[in-house]
């Protein structure tokens, strides 16, 4: 396991895709789109346009470690747009940051025993480019930049709030778990960022509404 985040492994099970890949297999006589690698701003319309050239398409397996925010929420809801699309992180794949907006998208979920369902508490940052020339800049520039990052911060927090509300996940995922998590490590000794739901928690908090096949 991860000493700094106990609850996760030290080597999470995720694409290392720069840009999510979006394959299409047959897994058992059944029609499986893969999306492995990170959430770019470009995933929406890319899941959107496989989707409408294949209608039979019945899971959607996810390996990613987050990304674009704002794009896995979006994803999330394209898939929500195709009825009976059925969600998977599969043993041994791990879903993390805006990777969980995608799978919480499908009317039905599964979580399978080794596979990872991974959260921490989201930030929005911004370019780093930007922040670094704004220091640069000086005191003003900076206090400018970081009120519009408080202000998106603030914004996207009531997005995911009505996204979960909308996908049928309890709200307490994130007041309970998320929202409870560091966004940079401490300097103590607890250094934790990240938090990795067991079986039990993604059903309690309907992360996961089915199980098995």
């Amino acid at each position: 396991m991860d000493s700094a985040n106990p609850t996760c492994p030290a080597s999470p099970g995720w694409s290392a895709n720069p840009v999510m890949k979006l394959t299409v297999r047959d897994v058992g006589g059944r029609k499986i789109l893969a999306g492995e690698g990170r959430v770019d701003s470009g995933l929406p319309d890319r899941l959107k346009a496989v989707l409408a050239a294949n209608s039979d398409i019945e899971e959607v397996w996810l390996s990613s470690p987050g990304g674009d925010a704002r794009a896995g929420n979006a994803a999330g809801r394209i898939i929500r747009q195709n009825p009976g699309i059925l969600t998977r992180i599969p043993k041994g794949w791990t879903c993390f940051s805006a990777c969980n907006f995608i799978f919480m998208g499908g009317q039905l979920r599964v979580v399978e025993p080794g596979g990872i369902f991974m959260v921490h508490m989201f930030t929005r940052t911004g370019d780093r480019g930007t922040i670094d020339m704004s220091v640069a800049m000086g005191t003003d520039a900076t206090t400018e930049l970081i009120g519009e990052i408080e202000q998106d911060a603030a914004l996207l927090a009531s997005e995911d709030n009505d996204f979960l509300i909308r996908m049928g996940v309890s709200r307490k995922l994130l007041t309970d778990i998320m929202y409870q998590q560091k966004a940079v490590a401490g300097q103590g000794a607890d250094k934790s960022t990240r938090r990795c739901l067991t079986q039990a928690e993604v059903l309690q908090y309907n992360v996961a509404n089915a199980t098995g096949d």
